[in-house]
Order: C-alpha cells, then sequence, then structure tokens
C-alpha cells in the first residue's frame, strides 16, 4: 500500500505591512484549492514570522515548503531547497531562518524533513493591509506554479 507524505506549507509575514503578506495571501488561496483538490495529506499554517517552537511542528512531516515575501533582486518568485544551517538568531524581523528552524528540528527531533522556500517578490512594506498589485501578479503565478509542482510530487 503505497502511502501519501505528510506535508506542510507554512506562509509567513504580516498581512498589515502590505506585500509582507504574501505569505499568508499565499495559504489563504491554498486552502481553497486544497480543499477543491479533496487532499488530506497537507496542512496549511501560517504566522507573523517563523519562530524556534516551529522545529517541533516541522518535525512530523516528510515535506515542508516555507512561503515568505522577498525584498530580493528576484523575478516574480524563486523556489529553492533549503538545508540546515545553525546561523546566529538576531532579534530583527524574520531572525529565525527556514535553514535555522531546519536545523533545530534536526538537532532536538533526528528529523529533517525535505524543505523548501518559496519566495514571492514583494514591492511595497508600508502599514497598510493591502497587497500591491506586483505582488498581486507574483502571488498567482507563484500559486499556478507551486500547485503543479504538487501535483506532479503527488502522483508520482
Amino acid at each position: 500500500m503505497n502511502q501519501k507524505p505528510s506535508i506542510l506549507i507554512f506562509g509567513y509575514g504580516n498581512p498589515g505591512r502590505q506585500d509582507d503578506g504574501l505569505g499568508a495571501a499565499f495559504i489563504e488561496k491554498m486552502e481553497q484549492w486544497v480543499e477543491k483538490m479533496g487532499w488530506n495529506n497537507l496542512t496549511l499554517d501560517t504566522n507573523y514570522q517563523l519562530n524556534i517552537e516551529d522545529a517541533e511542528q516541522i518535525a512530523a512531516y516528510d515535506y515542508v515548503f516555507f512561503v515568505d515575501a522577498s525584498i530580493e533582486p528576484i523575478e516574480q518568485f524563486s523556489f529553492t531547497k533549503v538545508e540546515p544551517s545553525d546561523a546566529k538568531v538576531e532579534f530583527t524581523m524574520h531572525a529565525v531562518s527556514p535553514a535555522f528552524v531546519l536545523d533545530l528540528c534536526r538537532k532536538l527531533f533526528s528529523r529533517t524533513p525535505e524543505t523548501w522556500l518559496l519566495h514571492l517578490k514583494g514591492y511595497h512594506w508600508e502599514f497598510e493591509e493591502k497587497l500591491s498589485e506586483g505582488a498581486k501578479n507574483n502571488l498567482e503565478a507563484a500559486l499556478e506554479f507551486f500547485q503543479q509542482y504538487l501535483i506532479k510530487k503527488l502522483n508520482n
């Protein structure tokens, strides 16, 4: 019997800071899509930022996908594999990186789920609960890519 892998998709960022809310917006749209697909092996979660406690949560999954807004010079989005790293934690926004959470998971729970980061390009970061038009376009492109990726991954 072929069991489907367990998957966590975790969006993070502050929806009250315009495009920083891309992670939460991604999860909201994925919730609708996952329900339509009828998949029960996917867990969707969101928070303002990653925390060290998230290491315990990701330990329960085979695959983890973190989704966040990016100010980096990328096209619409980037999709990169995350490797464990114990880089120091700073006391700033998003100070705990996906690589740090994965490293804690490995050290504390002897688990290293396959982990990826989906970065969506953002443009505006003011205190307003509204995505910019460019961010909305990037969100749609990332959703289309990621949904096709999941379909292929789950059908193999």
